[in-house]
C-alpha cells in the first residue's frame, strides 16, 4: 500500500507543479505586457501559487483529505473553466493551442491523482497511529500523555 500511495503522491505533486508552470507560462507575459484585457492572467497566477503550496504540502508528507480536495478541486476548476470561458469554440481553441492542450491533459491526470490521495488518506486506512509522526518516531500515545520530547 505504501508503494501505491508514494506513486500517487508523486503523480499529484508533479501534476500540481506542471499545471502551475503551464499557467504561469501563459499568464506572466500577458501581465508583463501592460494591463490585461481580462482577469484570467491574475486568476492563473493565484491558482498557480495555490497549486505550488499544495504540491509542497503533499511533498512534505501531510496526509489530509482536505489537502487532496483542495488540489483536485483547484485542478478541476481550471479544467471546467476552460470550456466555460471559450464556449462552443473550446475544442477548436484547444486544438490550436498546444500549451492549453498540455494543461488540460495534466489537469485530468492531476484530478485522478488527487482523487487517489483522497481515497488513500481515509482516516480508517491510516490505522491507530494516524497522528504519529513517522520521522521522529513519536506515537499517538506519547502525544496524548504529553511525554513526547519537544
Amino acid at each position: 500500500m505504501r508503494r501505491i500511495e508514494r506513486a500517487v503522491r508523486i503523480a499529484a505533486i508533479q501534476t500540481a507543479l506542471a499545471t502551475a508552470a503551464l499557467h504561469l507560462l501563459w499568464a506572466v507575459p500577458r501581465l508583463a505586457g501592460g494591463e490585461p484585457a481580462d482577469a484570467r492572467p491574475a486568476v492563473f497566477v493565484a491558482a498557480a501559487v495555490l497549486l505550488i503550496a499544495v504540491g509542497v504540502a503533499v511533498f512534505r508528507g501531510y496526509r489530509y483529505r482536505r489537502l487532496s480536495t483542495l488540489g483536485g478541486g483547484t485542478l478541476a476548476t481550471l479544467l471546467v473553466g476552460y470550456p466555460l470561458y471559450h464556449g462552443r469554440d473550446a475544442v477548436a481553441t484547444l486544438t490550436g493551442d498546444p500549451l492549453a492542450l498540455a494543461a488540460v491533459v495534466v489537469e485530468v491526470v492531476g484530478i485522478v491523482a488527487f482523487a487517489g490521495l483522497y481515497y488513500l488518506h481515509h482516516p480508517d486506512r491510516l490505522g491507530m497511529d494516524a497522528s504519529a509522526d513517522d520521522d521522529t518516531g513519536e506515537t499517538a500515545d506519547s502525544e496524548r500523555d504529553g511525554t513526547h520530547d519537544s
